[in-house]
């Protein structure tokens, strides 16, 4: 059973919880935006298995690291559920 958390455990809760998903964004949004349209003429230079680098995160790089974002931050949320005892059973 879940324990009661003050005021203040739960604002410090929300807060890490949200610190966690702007930092999640930004990687996301890096990987996406950046790798897929900003930095897409200096990613093209490489190539893997044939495609362009740059090409590749706009098609599936971008997915994978959003896949693994979504991991991550289950991990980390579970972490930080039992940390402040409020962890589902």
């Amino acid at each position: 059973m879940a324990k009661k958390m003050t005021e203040e455990q739960a604002k410090q809760y929300w807060r890490r919880n949200l610190s966690l998903m702007v930092k999640l964004l930004v990687v996301w949004f890096a990987v996406s935006y950046g790798c897929g349209i900003m930095f897409v003429d200096a990613l093209n230079q490489i190539q893997i298995g044939g495609y362009k680098l740059g090409f590749w995160f706009a098609q599936q790089g971008a997915i994978y690291v959003f896949v693994v974002l979504i991991f991550i931050y289950r991990s980390r949320m579970e972490a930080l559920d039992r940390e402040f005892g409020v962890e589902e059973e």
